[in-house]
């Protein structure tokens, strides 16, 4: 395995990588790099965490990833997400909630379609903005948790796309831009507590 990876500047509290292989699979990207950050979060060699999916809990629900170390569950949250070949991982206080999104600047017609379709960007010619757009409301999205069932174009974005929120639920979401290496990254972060104001 050839997997090359970088540190991404993001938010107190939480450490994200960034990696790309064409040759690795997205689940052992997320593996590797998972390991990676757990380990130096806990000083320890990469070898001494293991990475896996935790049990199912029930029919659809999506499992996340687990580290464990001596046997011993690692108290973190690992969120992840892949596009083509590259994969960005972050680690933080399972309080915290976290969503990513990962996208690399040159979509596809079916990619650009279903931007300008979901998107309140109204110049659907800016591909760069249209993006930047997606990416925050994603990972929104995946912050938020529930999935396909909450459609993009509900999710709300404050001034200069630094917030985001669903207008159903009271958590705000802080937006970081992290993106690295042509990749345009986007981490939603929402401390335990935190809420809009009505």
């Amino acid at each position: 395995m050839t997997l090359a990876s970088v540190k991404l500047d993001s938010p107190q509290g939480i450490a994200a990588r960034l990696g790309w292989d064409p040759a690795t699979t997205a689940h052992d990207r997320r593996r590797s790099l998972a390991r990676e950050l757990v380990a130096a979060g806990l000083g320890c060699e990469p070898g001494e965490v293991t990475v896996d999916r935790e049990e199912p809990r029930g029919f659809g629900y999506h499992r996340r990833l687990i580290a464990t170390r001596a046997g011993r569950t690692v108290p973190m949250t690992i969120a992840t997400a892949s596009h083509r070949a590259a994969t960005i991982v972050a680690v933080c206080d399972p309080a915290t909630r976290i969503g990513l999104d990962l996208r690399d600047p040159q979509p596809d017609a079916r990619e650009l379609a279903l931007m300008r379709r979901h998107s309140h960007v109204l110049d659907g010619a800016n591909v760069r903005d249209l993006l930047d757009h997606w990416t925050h409301v994603q990972a929104v999205l995946e912050a938020d948790g529930r999935g396909t069932r909450v459609l993009p174009e509900r999710v709300m974005l404050g001034t200069g796309r630094r917030t985001g929120w669903v207008p159903d639920r009271d958590a705000v979401y802080t937006l970081t831009d992290a993106s690295r290496d042509a990749w345009i990254v986007t981490i939603a972060t929402a401390e335990p507590g935190a809420r809009r104001g009505r």
